[in-house]
């Protein structure tokens, strides 16, 4: 963790620089659990060092520094006096000062005020018969019985009433859907433990069920799917995580195993593959094939990201300023660190549009507009932004399209006759799959010790803005409102941290770079069509 609160310090102290106040950073202590942050003591942390600065110069106050980076920026009173306060705030914490800190973050932050009441209270989990009222037991007992003497007409209904009336009982759902197996009812089996992990999602018993009874009945990818979203989701054991990772990797090499075997030798196979590659970063105009869908499969994600990267990256206006590109690298590879799949190579791109949009490619490429930065209020908002695209990519959301055959649909209809893909945002997510970059990406958040409420903020900003002017990011996601009031509900369901790092002066610099680089290119286009 050193070098990245190091970087976060050489961030704060370019911004000070001509102050001649530098900072001194203490690295905060973790502890197991990536979903929460345990800093040092006050006490403990190493206190700002002042430099020697010529008695002629006085360090610039806070204030000094907010009138500088807003110059240009035309902001009411209540918002400079409030970016005063997160400036310093940033200060404070980045000088282990956590407890001062907290306290300036929260007098600019409101307390949520939906987050709690959207938070489901369920019956805590029961993994012993013995723990169950006396007519569970009943239901228990017969239905034992008659799994021993596999007798299905005496089985199936109290398993039933079981489930039914006590959801919590975990080994009820278990010996429900092995019983389903025992008589062939897979479909339903597979039903059954998909409700019984809706309902608890952390159980690793529940979802390593579901996962053997999606490979049993040849739903590889499902499977691979399955595992690997617990593990980066819902484990918060090593053990389990190492486990589910295994078998996701094990469910996805069968999958590709079953599909080479469908084509008819690994002669054609080679061919389609490298037609493909060619087709890939040649033209992405025409449609493909099933048999060319099923030959990127083959490629694997990191293979079929990069083939469409390559095209993305020769029609996009990619930005190329060097203080730009290295702070979203930056912010990208930190949250990389820790989003639990190292097989990608990750790489984050800017382009050069003023419309807030950004999109996530398999094997780790990620795409963000100019105008996505300019959105943000800070350094901990862009996070959230690049968490959540991150989240798709390190669950394979856009594999799994891949393998439904919506992504190349996707890809295609966004190079139009020539154009770039300025509208390529969402690729087809569903519901279900949003939510869970939102919680995997506050997750990220909260690990690396930005403001774990930097996704949920950038919601709150962007709501006020979408009644003037519709974000095309937003209109595939679901509703704004919706969005915050489940973010506040996983912020404080698990006790992130929300009076964390924010990091205000830095992304207020890079955001007057990213304007300049905006009207020099508006100029460009006057300039042409003169």
């Amino acid at each position: 963790m050193k070098p990245i609160w190091n970087s976060l310090l050489l961030s704060l102290n370019a911004v000070l620089f001509s102050t001649g106040t530098s900072i001194v950073l203490a690295e905060p202590v973790t502890n197991s659990s990536p979903s929460a942050i345990v800093v040092p003591v006050e006490g403990e942390a190493i206190q700002p060092e002042v430099s020697a600065t010529p008695q002629s110069k006085q360090p610039a106050s806070t204030q000094e520094i907010v009138d500088k980076l807003n110059a240009a920026a035309k902001l009411s009173p209540e918002e400079i006096a409030r970016q005063q306060k997160l400036i310093e705030a940033d200060r404070l914490y980045l000088g282990g000062q956590f407890a001062a800190a907290e306290k300036l973050y929260r007098e600019v932050k409101a307390p949520f005020t939906t987050g709690s009441a959207d938070v489901v209270q369920r019956p805590p989990a029961i993994v012993d018969p013995a723990q169950l009222p006396p007519a569970g037991k009943v239901y228990w007992r017969e239905a034992e019985a008659a799994f021993q003497h596999k007798v299905a007409s005496r089985m199936m209904v109290p398993l039933r009433l079981l489930v039914e009336q006590y959801p919590e009982f975990i080994l009820g759902h278990l010996r429900l859907a092995e019983a389903l197996q025992k008589f062939d009812h897979h479909k339903e089996a597979i039903a059954v433990l998909e409700r019984a992990v809706t309902l608890y999602p952390e159980q690793p018993d529940l979802v390593k069920a579901k996962v053997t009874a999606l490979a049993q009945s040849k739903q590889w990818m499902e499977a691979s799917l399955a595992a690997r979203q617990f593990a980066l989701l819902r484990s918060a054991n090593a053990q389990h995580t190492n486990e589910f990772i295994e078998l996701a990797d094990t469910h996805l090499e069968r999958y590709q195993k079953h599909l080479r075997a469908e084509l008819t030798g690994n002669t054609i196979a080679n061919v389609l593959t490298g037609a493909l590659g060619y087709a890939l970063t040649g033209n992405l105009l025409g449609p493909f094939s099933a048999v060319q869908t099923t030959a990127m499969l083959l490629r694997g994600e990191s293979a079929v990201g990069e083939s469409v990267a390559n095209q993305a990256r020769e029609q996009l206006e990619i930005v190329t300023d060097k203080a730009v590109v290295d702070y979203v690298n930056e912010i990208g590879q930190r949250l990389a660190q820790v989003a639990g799949r190292n097989d990608f190579k990750y790489e984050f791109y800017v382009v050069l549009d003023k419309d807030l949009n950004a999109f996530a490619l398999p094997g780790g490429k990620v795409f963000i507009n100019a105008g996505a930065i300019t959105s943000a209020q800070s350094e901990a908002e862009l996070a959230g932004l690049l968490a959540h695209e991150l989240a798709h990519t390190v669950l394979s959301h856009g594999f799994q399209l891949v393998a439904e055959g919506n992504l190349v649909a996707n890809v295609t209809q966004f190079f139009p006759y020539g154009g770039t893909v300025a509208n390529l945002v969402s690729l087809n997510y569903s519901r279900e799959m949003e939510q869970q970059a939102d919680v995997l990406g506050t997750r990220l958040l909260a690990s690396t010790g930005y403001a774990a409420d930097g996704l949920r903020n950038l919601m709150v900003t962007l709501q006020k803005e979408e009644t003037k002017t519709p974000f095309t990011w937003l209109s595939s996601h679901p509703a704004t409102s919706d969005r915050i009031r489940y973010l506040e509900s996983i912020i404080q369901r698990h006790g992130y941290n929300r009076y964390a790092y924010e990091g205000v002066a830095r992304h207020n610099e890079i955001k007057q770079r990213i304007e300049k680089l905006l009207q020099a290119k508006q100029s460009e286009r006057k300039k042409h069509q003169r």
